[in-house]
């Protein structure tokens, strides 16, 4: 026998679904007239004519169009890369810093002053001082330009993705450390098997942060002279005068971050489901 819904199940229903569809149309036309007000707010504006040729001019960005896609493909790598380079690099620094026992302090000390060094240091510096200052000291084993800046962007990426694997280390609760040690594992085994599968699930989504803002920061390597994206877009504007070269560099990176954006959101939700799920049990 099938169950019927009683008459005040259906009226909540359609209750429910009148003030969902009410929602969507307020929303729909609050952002129709917001979006308005903004068009003829720009579009009316005195100089409207003058930025539209400078920023927004249709042939200008289909001739630079080419040279940006060729320059991104450098983009893409040195994201791949360098996210592979910092989470490296910062789970170690992160390890280091949870390790306990006074024989272990001086690397502590270092991995604590790295972290604070280059938490503090704006990355634009750190590419300054190692893509300019390196080569100047001449060594026979210095490294392309692209490589020192990749190397600037992981080592200070990975100071911010160090404290957010540390973080999700220390929310392992002691008592697992314990267990695990209890049952002969060692220090090493404990954090390989125990700690860390739980620290790095916690931690997914800051990391999935970290790597969006490390997707746009790759095109800081442009100040060294190296042809990625924004600086290809650079040599077009100062080919023609133009600026709308910047627009569609920046769009493209905008369509690049959009799926990753997405992934974290997605994320994000489903740990806040989870752990929501998890506290009313």
């Amino acid at each position: 026998m099938t169950h019927q819904p009683s008459e005040l199940q259906l009226e909540r229903v359609a209750y429910k679904r009148s003030r969902a569809i009410r929602s969507v149309l307020i929303a729909a036309a609050s952002t129709a007239v917001l979006g308005t007000v903004l068009v003829v707010a720009v579009t009316g504006s005195p100089g409207w004519q003058k930025v539209r040729e400078t920023f927004l001019d249709p042939d200008t960005a289909r001739s630079s169009l080419p040279a940006i896609l060729d320059g991104l493909v450098l983009n893409l790598w040195l994201l791949l890369f360098c996210a592979a380079g910092a989470l490296a690099l910062g789970l170690l620094v992160a390890v280091v810093k949870t390790l306990r026992g006074a024989v272990f302090f001086p690397v502590r000390a270092l991995a604590t002053a790295y972290t604070y060094g280059f938490r503090g240091m704006p990355l634009i510096i750190v590419l300054y001082v190692l893509c300019y200052g390196v080569p100047g000291l001449r060594f026979s084993w210095t490294p392309p330009v692209v490589v020192l800046g990749g190397i600037a962007i992981v080592v200070t990426y990975a100071a911010y993705i160090a404290e957010v694997f540390r973080a999700g280390i220390e929310s392992v609760h002691p008592s697992q450390r314990a267990a695990a040690r209890s049952l002969g594992l060692t220090y090493w085994q404990t954090m390989r098997h125990i700690v860390l599968p739980q620290a790095v699930r916690r931690v997914t989504p800051a990391l999935l942060n970290d790597l969006v803002a490390l997707q746009k920061d790759v095109g800081l390597v442009s100040i060294a002279g190296v042809i990625d994206a924004v600086r290809a877009a650079q040599i077009e504007v100062a080919t023609s005068y133009n600026f709308t070269p910047y627009i569609i560099a920046g769009l493209i990176f905008v369509l690049l971050a959009i799926p990753l954006i997405a992934v974290t959101d997605w994320v994000t939700l489903r740990a806040a489901r989870r752990q929501s799920a998890g506290g009313t049990s």
